[in-house]
């Protein structure tokens, strides 16, 4: 189901949000703000603050990566140029990429809403560039093809366990590159319906039985 724009700030209509990652061990944090003015960013010393309304386009797509596999990004154009990208995950040890999923969803759910609220005509897209796209289709299908051939071969020389390791492969295959693809299908959508599988699940709503 796609996300209405219900968020807002546990501080109050006109608070501000916030929301930062590191990028890499190496540096500072890559630093962002929603205020009135508009979206105030602060990325390797430099910063600015851009207007909600001369934001001329967003993008969602799915990154995974393999250290983090639900890992997220927005793309945000400038007007005038320039370009801003947002991740869903932030360096915290050599060895551990930490997902900030439910941060980073009110954070751009936020960003949407305080845009549409400014009149904003931003070109919102989603996924993979429909000739990226194509030709990822296009890998996909040779490997299946080559993989059948392979499977064939197999069974007929009565080569079990080639069989099901080519089985295993093409299982966990379809689970992983499968999901890239179809998640970051190429598709336009509106303010008021953001794409939830472009987006981190939000957090489980408390039981209120539970909490009586």
């Amino acid at each position: 189901m796609p996300t209405t724009l219900q968020a807002r700030s546990e501080a109050g209509e006109g608070a501000a949000v916030r929301y930062a990652y590191k990028a890499s061990l190496v540096g500072s944090a890559h630093q962002f703000e929603l205020t009135d003015e508009g979206l105030s960013w602060r990325i390797a010393g430099r910063s600015g603050v851009w207007d909600y309304a001369d934001i001329s386009a967003v993008k969602l797509s799915y990154r995974p990566v393999s250290m983090q596999q639900q890992r997220f990004r927005v793309d945000i154009d400038h007007a005038k140029g320039g370009r801003i990208a947002i991740l869903s995950t932030t360096w915290q040890t050599a060895t551990l990429v930490a997902p900030q999923g439910h941060l980073y969803r009110d954070f751009i759910v936020e960003l949407h809403r305080r845009m549409q609220a400014a009149g904003s005509t931003a070109r919102l897209v989603g996924g993979l560039g429909s000739k990226t796209y194509t030709a990822a289709l296009a890998v996909l299908a040779w490997l299946a093809v080559a993989m059948v051939g392979l499977l064939v071969m197999a069974l007929m020389t009565a080569n079990w366990t080639g069989a099901l390791f080519l089985l295993g492969f093409a299982a966990l295959f379809t689970w992983q590159v499968g999901g890239f693809v179809g998640r970051n299908r190429p598709r336009r959508y509106g303010f008021d319906q953001l794409p939830d599988t472009l987006l981190p699940k939000p957090l489980p709503k408390p039981d209120r039985n539970q909490a009586q």
